[in-house]
């Protein structure tokens, strides 16, 4: 090879080594282009309403002139992964993190890690552990998210009025210990308190996957064949439950209320399989977030807390 080629040469390759080493956003606080990166870390991107939240995040984002960088564990179950994201976004300094934490109390110690770094740490969706995280000296700016309590209350009420006072209810509760089923459940729960007519005959985890909705009801209506309605903490449960139902030939003889409204869910109910699901907006959760995290770094003040509304669809 002639010298005049072999310097061309490289300076090709050290071109491409510059190149592969500016990774843009993904590289620290500010992008190559002068722009904060934003991280929205969710539970799940295998979750319609994750993939809402996504979306309501990108079009804040495009909007507010910010990068965004989205991640997400493969499973909302997966507790472990989704601290080890949170902790290489914080070795990468990206501006601000977003998260819907996958435990309440196990998100603790990487928001911890997070106001070291200086980091500012919005919680989406659903609350970090209160207590867990001033025992630790943690600190987050801001809660986006809906009233799950509440949003139970809405599904027991509408439960009572559509079994007219009498039924046999069976309930398919999230993950044990996360905050955002325990609310719904409780909820729930003390609204049928008060009916002495509607009788809970059963309560299991199905995880908040399709899957274990279908395998856990399957067996509940197996050992509880009186069982009339059923209360599921997610819609993705209750759709994996009308297949069970639909494999019992019992479609349209048990009442089923979900929640997040996804769009399989409005389309079941449209069918007649499904009878409600409570809504809570996670395209304007994911928004909202953005939002306020750009406010945040532009030296603005937030507040501790963004309602976002709930609303029946029946």
């Amino acid at each position: 090879m002639k010298i005049p080629q072999l310097i061309l040469v490289l300076l090709a390759v050290a071109g491409v080594i510059s190149t592969g080493c500016n990774r843009g956003p993904e590289s620290g606080a500010v992008g190559a282009d002068g722009r904060p990166t934003i991280a929205l870390v969710v539970k799940t991107l295998n979750n319609p309403f994750f993939i809402e939240m996504q979306q309501g995040a990108e079009a804040a984002a495009a909007k507010a002139g910010v990068n965004l960088l989205v991640q997400a564990a493969e499973r909302e179950i997966d507790v472990e992964r989704q601290m080890q994201i949170i902790e290489n976004l914080i070795e990468r300094k990206v501006s601000a993190l977003c998260i819907a934490p996958s435990g309440s109390r196990e998100i603790v110690p990487v928001i911890v890690k997070a106001n070291e770094a200086g980091i500012p740490v919005l919680i989406v969706d659903t609350r970090a552990d209160e207590k867990a995280l001033a025992a630790a000296g943690g600190k987050v700016a801001t809660f986006i998210g809906s009233d799950n309590y509440d949003g139970g209350k809405v599904a027991g009420k509408f439960m009572v009025e559509k079994l007219g006072g009498q039924g046999n209810v069976a309930i398919l509760e999230g993950i044990p210990g996360h905050e955002t089923g325990d609310a719904r459940l409780r909820g729930f729960r003390e609204v049928i308190a008060q009916s002495p007519g509607v009788k809970i005959v059963a309560s299991q985890p199905a995880n908040w996957e399709r899957d274990q909705g279908y395998n856990v009801f399957q067996n509940i209506l197996q050992a509880n064949p009186e069982v009339n309605a059923l209360f599921a903490c997610s819609d993705l449960m209750a759709l994996g439950a009308t297949e069970a139902i639909a494999a019992a030939g019992k479609t349209g003889q048990i009442v089923v209320v979900g929640f997040d409204a996804l769009p399989e869910a409005r389309e079941a109910i449209r069918k007649g399989i499904m009878a409600a699901t409570v809504a809570q907006f996670a395209s304007r959760m994911g928004g909202i977030a953005v939002e306020n995290a750009t406010m945040l770094l532009q030296g603005e003040t937030i507040p501790p807390f963004t309602p976002v509304p709930i609303e029946l669809v029946k």
